[in-house]
């Protein structure tokens, strides 16, 4: 899209779509109470002593490669709550022992996490990598249980860690998140895990390693499509260290979200697949990295969150790109499959239609991405470009000093979404592009128009995408951080935590 296309598209969206009606007017808005932020229990629990103790090259420890698998673990669910176990199943390159270290993703005083507890020694053993399957290249590992962890009933909800060291000296990780769906909170961020599965290319050690992109061809190389696998498993570990790929947009969001003190609790993309979310016990829901894979029932979720007058807000970009399903896993647990076929042909399409783009199901592009958040991706960057400012008079940008076409450098990056005047968009809603970016698609050198977006609905209810990737970096990220999108952000996330009452 051309800047001057971009510019008139941002003069249309800002009037509005036909039958839109504004705040005030005779509406009945959803009822939401006052926000809860500077007093909560994230605060209190903000405020215990920290630890920088869980990064490599503490104590000498060393990283883990796949090709070695010198201490490699993954857990048994995304998600669990108070009272709930969680099994962690540990191989080793030898028999040895290991401990579990689990942490909490936080402020702390901007440490960053908290400990809170290390195991007794466990005894670890190697384990057998699996072939993929012949038909789906899936990958799933049915490695016995080392360790279990009961969730107290203590700890709240949070982005947490679980640091798996051997005796020899090398550590690992894996992710979890620890939900509490009973209690209600101003904000849900959620954890985009299936997203993180389909990165997933464990064992990236030459030979036997799929994700839902790539596989190994048969000289050791790196492929693309014809070698990648259909379905990737959760009952496996995260590639190298452990840490999924993006998984550093989500932990720079749980910071500063708990710097900020908002009272905020967390849950994952397969909670809202396996229906845990009630979106009208919460005021916004911020989907704090990249959240690329989504299923019919998590997008039901995200429109019946809007439905409810329950905020959303996107902070990276490529959301609600491929449509997915999740299937059972070994001994029949749920949603321990992530099946995608793309461009291949769907041998078992659900109801909600083949696993392919959102924008190709439907009629007329019913489905797009574009229908619930008004923007869609449209580009990868091949170096990050800067973002530039529109509607600098707009409450978004508040504070920020900026004003229209001035840059914040190098904020569009890897990926970008933009508005696209011949697509699907949301009804009854008026739309502010807050930014408008020429960039260089690095996938055949055309120029494309990156915008930031915030829509809102005929009940006030707003709904934000950042459109790229280093939004959320920019928010705590030391390499990255913005004191303008720190800014812009609180704006946006206290002019969503309003209350608002019964007219």
């Amino acid at each position: 899209m051309s800047r001057r296309t971009a510019l008139g598209a941002l003069s249309l969206s800002a009037v509005g779509f036909a039958g839109y009606q504004l705040r005030g007017q005779d509406e009945v808005l959803p009822t939401r109470p006052a926000a809860r932020t500077g007093n909560n229990l994230i605060v209190r629990e903000n405020k215990a002593i920290g630890s920088d103790q869980w990064p490599l090259g503490r104590d000498g420890l060393k990283g883990v490669t796949d090709d070695l698998a010198q201490i490699q673990g993954y857990a048994s669910a995304t998600s669990v709550t108070h009272g709930e176990p969680i099994d962690f199943h540990i191989s080793s390159h030898i028999a040895q022992q290991c401990t579990i270290t689990v942490y909490r993703i936080g402020h702390y005083d901007a440490v960053g996490a908290r400990h809170l507890l290390t195991s007794e020694p466990v005894k670890v053993k190697p384990q057998k990598k699996p072939e993929p399957q012949p038909e789906t290249g899936l990958i799933s590992c049915d490695w016995p249980v080392t360790w279990t962890l009961d969730i107290p009933k203590t700890w709240i909800s949070g982005l947490f860690l679980a640091v798996f060291t051997s005796q020899d000296g090398y550590r690992s990780y894996t992710p979890f998140v620890v939900r509490e769906t009973a209690r209600r909170s101003d904000v849900l961020m959620i954890l985009p895990f299936t997203t993180y599965q389909a990165y997933n290319m464990w064992p990236l050690d030459g030979r036997t390693g799929k994700n839902l992109y790539k596989g190994y061809t048969a000289d050791g190389k790196i492929g693309g499509n014809p070698e990648r696998a259909f379905k990737v498993s959760f009952d496996r570990p995260y590639m190298q260290l452990g840490l999924p790929r993006w998984f550093d947009m989500d932990m720079s969001t749980a910071r500063w979200a708990e710097s900020s003190g908002y009272d905020i609790t967390y849950a994952t993309s397969l909670d809202l697949h396996e229906g845990r979310i009630n979106p009208a016990h919460y005021t916004a829901i911020v989907f704090s990295g990249h959240d690329e894979y989504w299923s019919k029932e998590m997008r039901d979720c995200a429109e019946e969150a809007v439905a409810a007058g329950t905020h959303l807000a996107f902070l990276a970009s490529n959301n609600i790109y491929f449509h997915i399903r999740l299937e059972t896993g070994a001994e029949d647990r749920p949603s321990r499959v992530v099946t995608c076929y793309k461009e291949a042909p769907d041998p078992e399409p659900s109801d909600a239609g083949p696993t392919v783009r959102w924008r190709h199901l439907g009629k007329k592009h019913h489905k797009a991405e574009q229908r619930l958040m008004g923007v869609q991706y449209n580009g990868i960057l091949a170096k990050p470009a800067p973002l530039v400012v529109s509607e600098s008079k707009h409450w978004f940008w508040s504070g920020t000093g900026l004003r229209d076409s001035d840059e914040i450098p190098d904020l569009v990056a890897v990926e970008a979404d933009g508005f696209n005047p011949s697509m699907p968009q949301p009804a009854d809603t008026k739309q502010t592009l807050l930014a408008s970016s020429p960039y260089v698609d690095s996938r055949n050198r055309a120029r494309a128009m990156q915008n930031t977006s915030l829509c809102e609905n005929y009940q006030g209810t707003l709904v934000f995408v950042a459109g790229t990737f280093h939004w959320p970096l920019a928010l705590n990220d030391s390499d990255y951080v913005s004191p303008h999108v720190q800014r812009a952000t609180s704006n946006l996330l206290n002019r969503m935590l309003e209350p608002r009452s019964t007219q």
